[in-house]
Order: structure tokens, then C-alpha cells, then sequence
């Protein structure tokens, strides 16, 4: 687990993916991916699999032209209207 961004409005975590045992037919798992949580609407996502990878894309596009952190809020904002999970603090 490796906080990616945090600011007063949004948190990002990224989970570095975690091999999974076999299944019967052999094949191996793994799981992983980023939870973007909006800290306004106290709501949370966790992208995986190709969800995660476009997103992993579209930081790296994002960090590439050096953006404010209002720009970033901005980017992480897309994904709001997406989060249904509600977030609580353990």
C-alpha cells in the first residue's frame, strides 16, 4: 500500500497487485489497483484489472505536464460521480 496523493478533498492508494494461490486449473491471480477516495462526499472507488491500468495511464499523462493540485482535485473529480462505496475510518 503507497499513498500516490492526498489533499484536503481527495486521497489516492495504490496496492501493489499480491499473487493470489492457484485455482484447480492452475492459473495464478492477482489483484491489486488504486482506491481514489473524495473526502467531501465521504464516498470511495477501487479500480482494478483495466480500470486500473487506464487509470495508471491517465496519472502518468497528468504528472507528465506538472499540474497544480487543483488540476489533479479536478482529474480525481471524474471519478466522483463512479464512487459508491461508502468511506469509514477504521
Amino acid at each position: 500500500m503507497n499513498m500516490i496523493y492526498n489533499s484536503p478533498h481527495f486521497c489516492v492508494v495504490e496496492f501493489a497487485p499480491q499473487h493470489a494461490p492457484s485455482d484447480a486449473a492452475g492459473s495464478v491471480g492477482a489483484t491489486g489497483g488504486f482506491e481514489i477516495m473524495d473526502k467531501t462526499l465521504r464516498r470511495e472507488i477501487f479500480l482494478r484489472g483495466q480500470d486500473a491500468e487506464v487509470f495508471r495511464a491517465s496519472v502518468q499523462a497528468l504528472i507528465d505536464r506538472e499540474p497544480t493540485a487543483d488540476e489533479v482535485d479536478e482529474f480525481l473529480n471524474r471519478y466522483s460521480g463512479l464512487m459508491t462505496q461508502p468511506l469509514t475510518l477504521h
